[in-house]
């Protein structure tokens, strides 16, 4: 479920194009600066934004599209993110509100945007009671996200009627290897009923022109709130060998699941790693989460899952590898180096890994221990990778420089989908996205400015 600032504290989407280099280790209260960072902004001006993807084409690594809400919105590049212009005609004008963005490229070059939309909202959290029309939708770009098809494509679609389920938190994927399954693309989210919570997936082999019915690949239903013992945070994958990956968080575990066949059918989804509770209230934001992603170097062969939870109080960013394609994990590695219980709080961390050299790099904001309230800001923004030659310890770089704010607590307010009575809850789906290729890092970022006082 995406929710934006109060217009009172605005955001711009940044991304930090990073040339990587050999990791190092970091102090608790200091982080050198990543080799070659630089720092662009997506939005001409501030705004607010909230939940950013990014994806660069494989093909062309030339072009980058960041994509962020609220509405559905898309930034695009053609020089591998130096410079960025505004792509028009992104978002649906017959819904009045969309989010919950997610990008991709095909093994065409083509770009996709995938998001929800929706008049209303249903009950604040049990967001089935109450849902009227809503829907996942796919709207594609023939030109690294310049231009966008002029109507966008219905995964799954509502009208308002009673009992109907209420769509949310889709991911695009798409199959860039030479499979026979090669340019399907996939879907696959949350669908809140009024007595559960479930993962679907539907698929796409024509280019997304149309999309087959959406299957549950869940073992069993989780909880209907938007809360912990729900099914969501879907995250998935493709090997070389056209095999789809899909983890997402359920009954404080992590789920896997697979599929053989180009997303026809899926084993049975299985506990994989035990994790705290991951979702959980940060000060100033009362709700983040800690919702998995899913990743694979390039010869197919080794999985890695990062995720958040809070099981040694702080709440700290972990991952684990899988060298047999998800039969075994490894112990959970502590990804950020700061100091057991410290007061600091990492989380909304994101992964990705470099198709071409294999590297492995996680982002992550946080709040860091100097600031007694938390803000939701960028103060420190690294990229972590194991350190050469050994998985079990991270280096930690600094992207953005530490942002500190008066210590006066700054109100972040929830607005409300159908754009009236905002809350005073606040809570956001994601606030980081990264994507790399051949050596060069791309974090999507949301960077807040212009707060004024409460």
């Amino acid at each position: 479920m995406f929710l934006d600032y109060s217009l009172r504290c605005l955001a711009s989407l940044a991304l930090t194009a990073t040339l990587t280099a050999a990791s190092f280790a970091a102090s608790d209260e200091t982080l050198q600066k990543a080799p070659s960072a630089q720092v662009f902004t997506l939005t001409p001006t501030p705004g607010p934004f909230t939940e950013p993807g990014i994806a660069v084409n494989p093909g062309n690594p030339q072009q980058v599209v960041g994509v962020f809400q609220d509405n559905a919105h898309a930034s695009y590049s053609q020089d591998a993110g130096r410079t960025w212009l505004l792509a028009e005609g992104v978002d649906p004008k017959n819904y009045r509100v969309s989010g919950d963005v997610s990008v991709t490229f095909d093994n065409q070059g083509h770009a996709f945007i995938c998001y929800i939309a929706f008049d209303k909202l249903g009950t604040f959290n049990y967001w089935a009671h109450g849902a009227t029309r809503n829907g996942l939708f796919v709207r594609r770009s023939l030109d690294g996200g310049k231009t966008w098809d002029p109507e966008h494509v219905p995964v799954n679609e509502f009208a308002s009627e009673p009992g109907i389920p209420f769509e949310d938190k889709p991911i695009i994927v798409a199959d860039t290897t030479k499979s026979r399954y090669a340019g399907n693309l996939y879907v696959g989210w949350t669908r809140w009923t009024l007595t559960g919570s479930e993962i679907r997936l539907s698929r796409s082999t024509d280019d997304g022109k149309s999309w087959s019915k959406a299957i549950e690949i869940d073992a069993h239903p989780g909880l209907p709130r938007d809360d912990n013992g729900a099914a969501e945070g879907f995250s998935g994958v493709v090997g070389p060998d056209g095999t789809l990956y899909a983890v997402w968080s359920q009954d404080d575990n992590l789920m896997l699941t697979s599929s053989r066949d180009g997303g026809k059918s899926f084993s049975r989804a299985r506990a994989i790693i035990h994790t705290a509770p991951i979702m959980f209230a940060v000060q100033t934001l009362e709700r983040a989460n800690g919702f998995p992603q899913i990743a694979l170097d390039p010869n197919g062969k080794r999985l890695y899952v990062t995720w958040t939870d809070y099981r040694n109080g702080d709440l700290d960013v972990f991952c684990a590898i899988s060298e047999d394609r998800g039969r075994h994990w490894s112990t959970p590695v502590r990804v950020n180096s700061d100091s057991v219980n410290n007061g600091a709080d990492q989380f909304f961390q994101w992964l990705a890994v470099d198709p071409i050299d294999g590297s492995l790099d996680v982002t992550t904001p946080g709040r860091p221990k100097h600031l007694k309230r938390a803000t939701f800001s960028l103060a420190t923004t690294p990229v972590l990778r194991p350190t050469v030659g050994a998985f079990t310890e991270f280096g930690r770089r600094n992207l953005l420089p530490s942002q500190r704010h008066p210590t006066q607590k700054r109100r972040l307010k929830k607005r409300s989908r159908s754009r009236k009575e905002p809350s005073s809850k606040s809570a956001l789906r994601t606030s980081a996205a990264l994507a790399e290729f051949a050596g060069k890092v791309w974090p999507n970022v949301i960077r807040k400015k212009d707060c004024a006082s409460p």
